[in-house]
């Protein structure tokens, strides 16, 4: 039986720092795709596995290169990690000891390998977090006409919300067709919203922010959400159980936050 080698890889938009435990080598590579496939050619797909943080963009290219090798890897939540560090007595922090520090987690904790990066959920990730960004800045825009009394300000501000308005209604028409261009997020979509309460905001940030969905059992999802309560009791302490961590953008339109509306 072939052990597990540990790979911990330490991200940031300029390089990638590897720390290899069976050989207790350390590397940096520039974060760029040419420079990455080399290094991930030198990797054996049925002894390593790659631990890194989940870094939003900035690890897309790794995670490509591996799927494409072969090379099983997961993602971890970056406060997950830092606590486990602190756990081991490890004061310092520099990329290559967080490589070394990652390797460690991987094999404390031997995580399940994440699938494959697919192009239609990573467009989807994409379409639907400008869409954010662009009601995020409408809410903005509406709270400052809220409050303005000058003329100039107030037209502005009205020309602004009513242009923020066509680009979210055309954001959300792509989204639709990519939906309607995917037979499996086309009839997951379809699902979804066949539930009373849940919207097609709901339902596309879901299938773009939660792919796991599915594939995790119900108390995963839950927890990977943060919607799952987490006991708060020691000694004769015992306060109520409460939700913590998990990811806040699925979580905003599944409680209806006035961020989210829809021109769908």
């Amino acid at each position: 039986m072939i052990m597990q080698n540990y790979v911990g890889c330490d991200i940031s938009k300029q390089w990638l720092d590897f720390f290899d435990e069976t050989s207790g080598r350390l590397r940096r590579i520039d974060n760029q795709a040419d420079t990455i496939a080399a290094c991930v050619a030198g990797l054996d797909p049925s002894r390593d596995f790659v631990v890194m943080e989940a870094t939003g963009v900035h690890d897309r290219l790794l995670r490509h290169a591996l799927a494409k090798a072969g090379v099983p890897f997961s993602r971890h939540n970056p406060a997950h990690t830092h606590h486990y560090a602190k756990s081991t007595r490890r004061r310092a922090k520099t990329d290559p000891l967080d490589a070394r520090m990652l390797s460690d987690y991987g094999r404390r904790y031997q995580p399940e390998a994440e699938p494959a990066p697919r192009e239609e959920v990573e467009q989807l990730q994409s379409l639907a977090r400008y869409r954010d960004q662009l009601v995020e800045m409408r809410a903005t825009a509406k709270k400052h006409l809220a409050e303005a009394f000058n003329e100039i300000v107030i037209a502005d501000l009205e020309e602004t919300i009513a242009y923020l308005d066509t680009r979210i209604k055309a954001l959300e028409s792509q989204i639709a067709d990519v939906i309607r261009q995917n037979q499996d997020a086309a009839r997951d979509q379809a699902l979804m919203v066949s539930v009373p309460g849940v919207s097609k905001v709901g339902a596309f940030s879901l299938l773009a922010l939660l792919p796991e969905l599915g594939k995790r059992s119900p108390k995963a999802i839950a927890a990977l959400v943060g919607l799952a309560p987490f006991d708060n009791k020691s000694g004769k302490l015992n306060r109520r159980s409460q939700i913590q961590g998990g990811r806040s953008r699925v979580r905003r339109p599944l409680h209806g936050s006035p961020h989210c509306h829809s021109n769908l």
